[in-house]
């Protein structure tokens, strides 16, 4: 087994299966996610995608790990910086990162999801997501550096601004089809 987040990330590459690399043990997680999560992560990407630069940003959902302070974390939608090196196995310079609930994650996307992305260096959003209603929840880093949030926002007619990568998120739009 692995004992350091370098060979996680070389031991998981091309395993079956889904798992994080947390306080220096193998964690398994979800593989089957529920449609209204599918759609959610998709249209994220997809509203990232139309108003983010790809020659400046990669945005992804759930394969492309993010090394934290503690392990490798798999967010369920991701934005770094684009680099050159495209064999990198995580994240270099995350700035945007969601995770979408369950009832299995409540508590980790809460607790210490919180704590391992809010320690990056370079993140300046964390945003979580329900998949049962149209409420999230924001973790903003201000231009002091300090984090503030989280930040509710809730209803189809509301917009997440993150005001750094100049990106409004339509709430509306995410939340089509999926009724509360």
């Amino acid at each position: 087994m692995p004992a350091t987040a370098d060979e996680f990330l070389r031991w998981n590459e091309g395993r079956e299966g889904r798992r994080e690399f947390v306080r220096g043990k193998v964690v398994e997680m979800m593989i089957n996610v529920t449609r209204a999560h599918a759609r959610l992560a998709f249209r994220l990407s997809m509203q990232l995608g139309r108003q983010l630069d790809p020659s400046r940003y990669d945005i992804g959902a759930g394969e492309f790990a993010v090394r934290t302070k503690d392990g490798i974390r798999f967010p369920d939608v991701y934005v770094d910086r684009a680099f050159d090196t495209l064999q990198d196995l995580a994240a270099r310079e995350p700035l945007f990162v969601a995770e979408i609930l369950s009832s299995s994650s409540y508590i980790k996307d809460f607790g210490e999801k919180v704590a391992d992305y809010t320690g990056l260096s370079t993140l300046r959003y964390y945003l979580v997501l329900s998949q049962d209603e149209p409420r999230l929840w924001l973790w903003s880093r201000d231009a002091a550096g300090a984090w503030t949030g989280p930040a509710q926002i809730a209803g189809r007619g509301e917009v997440v601004v993150l005001g750094d990568l100049d990106v409004s998120i339509d709430v509306g739009e995410l939340y089509s089809g999926i009724e509360n």
